[in-house]
């Protein structure tokens, strides 16, 4: 199963190759190719540390997690785990982060359904923290107030629904009652209790505050990409405007459930840069050193930390696909 999943990723890089293709023909191929000789490369390794620095508070906010529904690993493990499933980035809305659920079985025995809703609240408070993050710049700017509202309303109403137990369990009965989940439904029930832990007041305050800063970690990223280049060429971005155009283009990349977001972030990014009034070549040029210092880093870390991982467990993860513990998308 694993194997398919790889094809899936060999897939994404492909169209990744291709959205660069594309974006080059509209940033002129030989300005973008000077574009990328005025960069200043020294200052790639800050960048990457900044993403590097985005994972780590992520994982503390994983472990934290792990610890509230009781999930028994040490801490070198779950950070191979954790770092494991980044090889899943470009798998479609990231759904191919449920590795983690199965890898925790694999360890601990904990069931997928108690541990898959740590995905979920993760991903919940991730939006939150953006969110939080693009409003000034949306009303500073008077770009995409709407949006930026209407996925913050979306998932606080998911916070909330999933806070009231009356309204959820009953939810859950009814399904029980669906004839093609009724062998199921039990584990929508276990699956509740571990979302309910999460979303209590302190758990999501504490995570939504983790998350808050390790994405802004790499809105400062780009505000050192544009940085760079304002020192050789006549541009001129603040923090505020790079914490927006990141934050704005990572939601607009997620909600379109591609893999990555590939197309649709990078298209994001460098259409608000255009609209800064910053030429196409550095638009492009910027968007993609930040796109591979953030998604791109990120695979390759999930790479290295699948390798240590199946030699920490002695099994390859086509084992655990093979015995179908995977699911399928």
């Amino acid at each position: 199963m694993f194997a398919k999943y790889k094809k899936k990723i060999l897939l994404s890089v492909a169209f990744g190759a291709i959205v660069f293709l594309g974006f080059s023909i509209f940033a002129d191929f030989d300005k973008l190719l000077k574009a990328f000789g005025e960069f200043n490369w020294y200052y790639f390794p800050v960048i990457l540390a900044l993403s590097f620095g985005n994972y780590i508070l992520r994982f503390y906010k994983w472990e934290y997690y792990r610890k509230i529904i009781g999930i028994n690993l040490t801490q070198k493990i779950s950070l191979l785990i954790f770092m494991a499933t980044f090889v899943m980035s470009v798998t479609p809305g990231k759904m191919g982060e449920l590795l983690k659920s199965y890898l925790v079985r694999e360890e601990c025995g904990t069931p997928v359904s108690k541990s898959a809703p740590i995905i979920l609240a993760e991903r919940l408070t991730d939006f939150i923290s953006v969110v939080v993050l693009c409003i000034t710049g949306a009303f500073v700017f008077d770009y995409g107030k709407e949006v930026i509202f209407g996925v913050g309303i979306f998932f606080i109403s998911g916070v909330i629904l999933i806070s009231s137990r009356k309204i959820s369990i009953s939810i859950i009965r009814k399904l029980e009652k669906v004839k093609l989940l009724s062998k199921v439904a039990h584990k929508f029930e276990e699956a509740y209790e571990s979302i309910y832990l999460l979303v209590k007041i302190k758990p999501l305050i504490v995570a939504t505050l983790i998350s808050g800063m390790a994405w802004f970690m790499e809105c400062i990223g780009l505000y050192v990409v544009l940085k760079v280049y304002s020192s050789s060429t006549q541009i001129d971005v603040s923090l505020l405007s790079s914490v927006f155009i990141y934050g704005f283009s990572t939601i607009i990349g997620s909600i379109a459930m591609l893999p990555g977001g590939l197309g649709v972030t990078e298209a994001s990014i460098t259409g608000l840069l255009v609209l800064l009034k910053i030429p196409k070549d550095i638009s492009v040029a910027s968007t993609f050193i930040i796109r591979v210092a953030t998604l791109w880093f990120a695979v390759i870390i999930g790479i290295a930390a699948v390798y240590f991982y199946q030699k920490h467990s002695s099994r390859e993860l086509e084992e655990i696909g093979d015995s179908g513990e995977l699911p399928k998308y």
